[in-house]
């Protein structure tokens, strides 16, 4: 059965996230809601199963171990930070989950600097529980090991670099694991590190991660949608003083994150992350907005990490090639390609409660609109109001 075995089997930008919610949001809360885009059909008992599970976390600490780690490899994680980590343990009664019929129902709700660790495992653990419950068969770690095998050496040959990023929807912890391994064996020159914590640890390879969505959702509902990006990248700033700069962009759509990624900050960051629609229309605007700041797109990188497979990224790649820096982040193709359809699920914020303020609802747009997620009033009030047809 699907078990949760440390506190660092997580994304590094939960971890990068939850010091700059300690440090300027302490009093903040949130509210966190499943997504069955698949729409799949859960089979029954599936709740008591994942609620055992959950319940299970409340038991994982940070290891000495794991807290040297993350100080000799992560050195802008400071000192009363981790010790704050060491003595964080997961409290389940921040879970609410029900099962009607064959659909599911999860919610998260309580301070942001706790709740904001929780998205990926619960995703972890659905994906693995609804394998094991449906009585799936996966195929073998040498066929897993193969396969990643060959995946990684086709991108050494187009002379990209790689990291994994495949912890939420993988198949299960031991896939993910295996995966780790064949990359780490023969991805030399070509696989650079990992999202997942605890698997970077164990393979002695790089944790790599900024932030994610709900970093500027947050700020939408702290200081609205017209300041979202410019203070969730203040904020950054102040915490991070240059460290862990790649930014994303499409929270809000690229082309409204743009407005506010002035020459400041575009010197300031080394480089963007792409999340939705078309990678190379999105690297012509990134390129094309670095040359009107005077900026040498070269010295820049996007990080890739939207569905991606060898036939995209060798499209972007020979986009990009003496354009623009590149790299990519591969996740389910990964970490859940074993011979089952991968799931397709998420977790978001659906509410924010700032700190004196109110429970707001968040929105993300994306530049896609079938990636949207929240109220779609709210969705249409974002877009009146940033102007977005």
């Amino acid at each position: 059965m699907a078990l949760m075995i440390s506190v660092l089997d997580n994304d590094f930008y939960k971890v990068t996230m939850q010091q700059g919610v300690v440090r300027l949001f302490p009093a903040a809360k949130a509210r966190y809601q499943f997504i069955n885009r698949g729409k799949h059909s859960f089979p029954e008992g599936f709740a008591v199963a994942l609620r055992k599970a959950v319940d299970e976390m409340a038991l994982l600490k940070l290891s000495k171990a794991e807290k040297h780690f993350l100080q000799v490899n992560c050195p802008y994680l400071d000192p009363v930070y981790l010790d704050f980590l060491e003595g964080y343990r997961f409290n389940p009664e921040e879970v609410h989950i029900e099962q009607h019929e064959d659909q599911l129902q999860v919610k998260v709700e309580g301070f942001w600097y706790r709740t904001i660790l929780w998205e990926v495992p619960l995703m972890s653990l659905i994906c693995e529980l609804y394998y094991v419950l449906t009585g799936a068969k996966r195929i073998s770690n040498e066929a897993i090991i193969e396969v990643t095998r060959k995946k990684i050496e086709a991108y050494k040959a187009l002379g990209v670099t790689i990291a994994e990023f495949g912890t939420r929807r993988r198949y299960a912890y031991d896939v993910q694991r295996l995966v780790l391994q064949s990359l780490s064996q023969y991805g030399a020159g070509s696989f650079i590190g990992t999202s997942n914590m605890h698997l970077a640890m164990l393979h002695q390879t790089k944790p790599i991660g900024t932030h994610a969505h709900e970093w500027f959702m947050f700020h939408a509902a702290r200081y609205g949608f017209t300041m979202a990006n410019a203070m969730g990248l203040e904020h950054w700033v102040q915490v991070y003083r240059g460290d862990l700069g790649i930014a994303l962009s499409d929270t809000y759509t690229t082309d409204v994150f743009f407005k506010q990624f002035d020459r400041m900050y575009a010197k300031l960051f080394d480089g963007v992350r792409h999340d939705s629609a078309d990678p190379l229309v999105f690297a012509d605007k990134v390129i094309s907005h670095y040359e009107r700041m005077g900026i040498d797109p070269k010295s820049k990188t996007i990080i890739f990490s939207d569905g991606l497979d060898y036939e995209k990224v060798e499209r972007i790649a020979r986009h990009c090639l003496g354009r623009v820096g590149m790299s990519f982040g591969i996740g389910t193709n990964f970490t859940n390609d074993a011979g089952l359809p991968p799931m397709n699920i998420v977790i978001k914020m659906t509410e924010a409660h700032p700190q004196d303020g109110q429970w707001t609802k968040v929105v993300k747009l994306s530049d896609e609109e079938g990636k949207y997620t929240g109220d779609i009033q709210t969705i249409n009030l974002a877009k009146t109001i940033l102007g977005i047809s």
